[in-house]
């Protein structure tokens, strides 16, 4: 047998060879994040939950038509996830009856369809009986009247109640051991309450930042901002991570 000993270029170019033989696969990816995958602290993923309060999307058309011809979106504060923005801009969200929130916070980017997305308590309010949907999952719901300075929309459809949901990059996914449309787990402990939400969407892409989405009703009932442990886990698994 012959034992000697391999330089550590020819490691490097086997390893190499490997890895072109191989598509590139995640090795690629990490070499493109010459420090840490996005939102990784400390060679782990950094889990964010995240309170999504009722706001809306809106089309160009929908923009122009409520804040005035040639109006765009206007950015006041950039979210987590990078490239989407809570709009300076406001709308009045009118259902049936005349009840109304006055208020509702736009988020930008614009879209291909306009959206919005309530809680239980804000939908019992204005009198609309939203149902529960993955965001861009509009078909067959209710709609409302949308009010701004300049004009007002009549949409057919569009008002939702947000299914919770985890975004995540492609490590994230890997290090849990799920991919995109799996369902997972959230637990929430806090010193007076503890509070498991099953059926969270993975919403995974090349970009994203781990952060789950719960509503406001969902982050009253589980005390987040008391929270102590919040653990993210597979649907169908007791592993904690």
């Amino acid at each position: 047998m012959n034992h000697s000993t391999i330089d550590r270029s020819t490691i490097e170019q086997l390893v190499r060879n490997a890895i072109r033989a191989n598509g590139g696969g995640l090795a690629n990816e990490v070499a493109e994040h010459h420090d840490s995958p996005p939102g990784w602290i400390d060679g782990k993923p950094n889990l964010r939950v995240s309170i999504s309060a009722r706001h809306c999307h809106l089309t160009d058309e929908h923009v122009e038509i409520l804040f005035g011809r040639g109006h765009v979106l206007e950015p006041e504060k950039d979210l987590y996830q990078d490239g989407f923005y809570a709009a300076k801009q406001t709308v009045m969200v009118v259902g049936p009856r005349r009840r109304m929130l006055p208020s509702v916070r736009v988020l930008g980017p614009t879209r291909p369809d306009s959206q919005v997305e309530l809680a239980l308590t804000d939908s019992i309010s204005l009198g609309i009986d939203a149902p529960v949907r993955h965001s861009g999952k509009i078909e067959g719901t209710p709609g409302c009247v949308l009010v701004g300075p300049a004009g007002s929309v009549q949409l057919d459809r569009g008002v939702i109640r947000a299914a919770r949901h985890v975004h995540m990059n492609n490590f994230d996914a890997e290090y849990y051991g799920v991919k995109n449309g799996d369902m997972m787990q959230l637990k929430i402990s806090s010193s007076d309450c503890s509070v498991v939400f099953d059926d969270v969407l993975v919403r995974a892409d090349k970009a994203a930042k781990l952060e789950v989405h719960i509503d406001t009703d969902e982050g009253n009932a589980c005390h987040l901002d008391a929270a102590t442990e919040v653990l993210l886990r597979r649907g169908d698994c007791s592993c904690e991570k």
